[in-house]
């Protein structure tokens, strides 16, 4: 049977003097004898050529099909194209391919497909239980959980959907073998994973230490600083690799930026809009990256685990990961199958703020879930996500996470029929366990406090690695910057880039697309306005300056606003260049604001001085009534409407004619710009564009 084995090996990696890795052969041979491993092994070991392999024993051993949960689309791609060379059939159940979901179903019940891949969402499916999941159940030869720190607390990337998981293990049959992998957990998450899949599994565990990486620490605190250095480095590194950063926003402007300077670069994020046909764009990228059809992709961690390009020749860090263990699994993207690879950590002034932001945002507050409790108590029927949001000043972000995280404690206090939720008898004394989430942002934070001395560390950074993750191989590498004793690429920047990227990030100009819709109707009663926003009430596409506090302008707008009570004239001058940069289809003839109670002046004098800067008439032409509470406080789009409703009127006599140029400091939801320019419209204004100072983002 090994002969076999190896024989499909040499096929699926098209190499015919191929030889199983230290470990590879054992887990396959215990796999197909019925057991159970987790399998702790470095990334680029082969630990998807485990699970191919056993599937394809097995199956030709006339066993069942295979059944692997995969957090991501873009590995689920890669495995489907990698079992294909071994003669697995292999097909997804996911979001992007409800087409052939039905076909996919009768499939499987024909024995003609071998493995089945889902994500853990898939196993929250109504759908999927009963038509899919129930009768594959019985009959299952290989269950796989790919991933799995995923399953742990105490992992890095913990997803609540894998709770589910282990519900799943526990109810297969005995002699159903079990294969849960990962490469980067340390002896806290392989306890609690084994705590938690149960006491019969077998534990494999292999050296983590990448011989190929070449890794080095850089200091930039400035975003340009950092920029500049890309820029000028980026030719000059072997084949093609990954940027990572911690925001969409940085991927995008990062992108763009590299672009600018000749580099063929694209951003890679969980919220890029795919064509209307054609391949989902995600996985265009991935697929031009692979190809050396592209220089680097600019990536959150929507591009990680299990994206596999074995000659990726750079893995760059334009912030610092909120762990070693996020670090670990993203550098390990490179040098998995060439000799020398580099992995760059740079880290900067925002790294903190970034990651606090998402500590702070990791789990759902007491207050939210008391009040999501309440109101489902209260109800007659189930409620709805919009019909939650009318009752609730929550993001509809965070009233679905709070949601899921409900629906899977044991007993669960909430339970969804169809779309809507209910309260359970649970719901009642329902607490949410504060010290464990306690425990859990303790660790964080200390996890962050260990990225802080890796930055520091002047010893084998690729040690400190292994060490970190309790590697018992953890050695010198002899190839990173501390044991060459001198950098391996430059730690500074060119000046006169640094100051290019500085005007660049002056000139990151948001877009702000004028909303189409109205929310659930009863919002803006006082307007009666509901349903769609007409082209006779829509405001035209507008422009922010910049991001709130970001580098750039965002600064400079904070300081006006919260401390100087004055907008500068820089900003006035920065205003008027947009303004010609962007050209706008319909030329502004007029210039006025959105008026305050709270900073009656500060909005006003500063739209009056950018009118006089036009060329153009300024004219106080809506007026504030009501107090309201602040717009950035509305948390939804019913709130942040019903917030506004009734609030502002317009003196008709003050209208100019043509087009106007509407001002406003700080934009949040875009709902003022929306309300406003739908009363300039209906009292006879021709067109509205919305200029504001600063695009608010966590």
């Amino acid at each position: 049977m090994r002969k076999r084995a190896l024989r499909y090996l040499r096929v699926a990696l098209d190499k015919l003097d191929a030889e199983f890795r230290p470990g590879q052969w054992e887990s396959i041979e215990s796999l197909f004898n019925r057991r159970r491993l987790l399998l702790v092994e470095r990334t680029g070991w082969g630990k998807s050529m485990v699970y191919f392999l056993a599937t394809r024993l097995l199956r030709d051993k006339g066993v069942g099909p295979s059944l692997l949960i995969s957090p991501l689309l873009s590995l689920m791609r890669n495995q489907i194209e990698a079992a294909a060379r071994i003669g697995l059939r292999a097909e997804s159940i996911n979001s992007s391919n409800t087409d052939y979901w039905g076909k996919t179903e009768q499939e499987l019940q024909n024995n003609a497909i071998d493995i089945l891949l889902i994500s853990p969402e898939r196993l929250a499916n109504e759908h999927f239980h009963t038509k899919v999941l129930s009768k594959l159940a019985v009959k299952v030869g290989l269950f796989v959980v790919d991933e799995a720190h995923c399953i742990s607390d105490w992992g890095h990337d913990f997803r609540p959907d894998y709770r589910r998981i282990v519900r799943i293990i526990k109810a297969l049959p005995r002699n159903v073998a079990v294969l849960a992998t990962t490469a980067t957990a340390n002896d806290r998450v392989v306890k609690d994973i084994l705590t938690q899949i149960g006491d019969n599994i077998e534990l494999v565990r292999g050296p983590l230490v990448r011989k190929s990486l070449k890794l080095q620490n850089i200091s930039l605190p400035s975003p340009a600083a950092r920029m500049a250095w890309l820029a000028e480095m980026i030719p000059s590194l072997p084949k093609s690799g990954i940027i990572y950063t911690l925001t969409k926003r940085d991927a995008e402007r990062v992108a763009q930026w590299l672009r600018l300077n000749e580099i063929s670069a694209a951003a890679y994020h969980a919220g890029l809009n795919n064509p209307d046909d054609g391949p989902p764009l995600r996985e265009q990228l991935e697929q031009q990256l692979i190809n050396n059809e592209i220089k680097t992709l600019v990536a959150t961690v929507a591009l990680g685990m299990g994206f596999d390009k074995p000659d990726l020749g750079f893995v760059i860090h334009f912030q610092r990961p909120a762990s070693v263990v996020h670090y670990y699994q993203q550098v390990g993207r490179a040098g998995r199958a060439i000799s020398e690879a580099y992995g760059i950590l740079m880290h900067g002034e925002e790294d903190d703020r970034i990651s606090d932001y998402f500590f702070r945002h990791a789990f759902p507050p007491q207050k939210h879930v008391k009040a999501i409790l309440s109101v489902l108590d209260n109800a007659e029927t189930g409620l709805s996500i919009p019909n939650l949001e009318k009752s609730l000043n929550l993001r509809k972000k965070d009233l679905e996470k709070s949601l899921k995280y409900l629906s899977l404690e044991s007993p669960a206090p909430v339970t969804k029929i169809g779309s809507k939720w209910n309260a359970t008898a649970a719901a009642v004394a329902y607490r949410i366990d504060k010290q464990h989430i306690d425990s859990i942002t303790s660790i964080r934070r200390e996890e962050q406090a260990e990225m802080d001395r890796y930055m520091a560390h002047r010893e084998c950074l690729m040690e400190f690695l292994g060490k970190a993750l309790d590697d018992p191989d953890a050695r010198p590498c002899g190839k990173c910057q501390s044991c060459k004793g001198e950098p391996l690429l430059k730690n500074g920047f060119d000046h006169d880039l640094a100051n290019r990227a500085g005007i660049f990030l002056k000139r990151s100009y948001q877009s702000l697309l004028p909303r189409k819709i109205w929310p659930v109707k009863g919002s803006l009663k006082s307007y009666k306005f509901s349903g769609l926003i007409g082209d006779a009430l829509k405001a035209e596409e507008g422009r922010a300056l910049c991001l709130w506090r970001d580098a750039g302008w965002g600064q400079l707008v904070a300081a006006g606003k919260y401390e100087t009570n004055l907008f500068d004239d820089e900003l006035v001058t920065a205003c008027v260049d947009m303004l010609h940069k962007w050209n706008p289809e319909i030329e502004p003839l007029w210039v006025t604001c959105i008026p305050s109670l709270k900073h009656r002046e500060l909005v006003p004098d500063f739209a009056s001085r950018l009118a006089i800067a036009l060329g153009l008439p300024f004219s106080t032409t809506l007026l504030k009534t009501i107090d309201n509470p602040q717009q950035k406080k509305m948390q939804n789009s019913y709130q942040q409407a019903k917030n506004l409703d009734g609030i502002f009127t317009v003196i008709e006599e003050n209208m100019r004619k043509g087009p106007c140029l509407l001002v406003d400091d700080l934009v949040d939801s875009r709902w003022t710009f929306t309300v406003a320019a739908a009363l300039l419209r209906k009292a006879g204004c021709e067109a509205v564009i919305p200029l504001a100072l600063a695009l608010n983002s966590p």
